[in-house]
């Protein structure tokens, strides 16, 4: 009895959404980065096929680094990172304006040809950052239907912010912080230390008042 043949399957929109592009989008202000901010892009370099590094611009705070620097501050650390572990996924680091949701939209677009729905990739450090983030989450699945992804940072990074790094800065040496930066981001901390930066300066006087 001769065997019946089976027709080789279709591509259907179930058959073509599962070689859709993994894609993560890990937004922030990255003022400074840190080793928790490279942490979390280790991370999603072994759960996506692309991290995309979205570095935004807050207009209602004065930033410590100046957007530029800070797309080419991790420009260097993500080619670093890239260089010491090549089997990871892609990092592309981009500078945006506006709502992380319409960035994230940008960011699929860009990948024409090929199906593409970004995952925001968020670390967590510990407790307070989970309730936030989970708000912040659902605000950006009701806004632009984005689900989100988080990783538990290492234990070594649960209490490591900008903000922290900011204010040691302003207060004492940069050199203490070589445990939470980079050498590259601790001497140019050093640098605006050296200048006088305002919002070195600014917290300086905040702290002493």
């Amino acid at each position: 009895m001769a065997r019946r043949q089976t027709k080789p399957r279709s591509s259907t929109p179930a058959n073509h959404a599962a070689h859709a592009a993994h894609v993560a989008v890990f937004p922030g202000s990255f003022d400074p980065a840190t080793f928790g901010h490279l942490d979390v892009i280790a991370r999603g370099r072994k759960l996506f096929d692309s991290v995309v590094v979205g570095v935004g611009r807050n207009p209602g705070k004065e930033p410590l680094f100046s957007l530029t620097e800070r797309v080419a501050m991790l420009r260097e650390l993500v080619d670093d990172l890239t260089q010491r572990e090549p089997d990871g996924a892609p990092v592309v680091v981009e500078a945006f304006d506006g709502l992380t949701v319409d960035f994230a939209r940008r960011v699929a677009q860009s990948h024409a040809g090929r199906a593409c729905t970004p995952v925001l990739l968020r670390g967590i450090r510990n407790l307070s950052d989970l309730q936030s983030e989970v708000q912040q989450a659902l605000t950006n699945r009701q806004v632009g239907g984005l689900e989100t992804a988080f990783v538990v940072a290492g234990p070594d990074f649960a209490y490591t912010s900008s903000s922290l790094i900011r204010q040691v800065t302003a207060l004492g040496d940069p050199e203490q912080l070589r445990s939470m930066v980079p050498p590259s981001v601790v001497e140019r901390l050093r640098l605006k230390k050296r200048r006088k930066h305002p919002v070195l300066m600014n917290l300086a006087k905040a702290s002493a008042g």
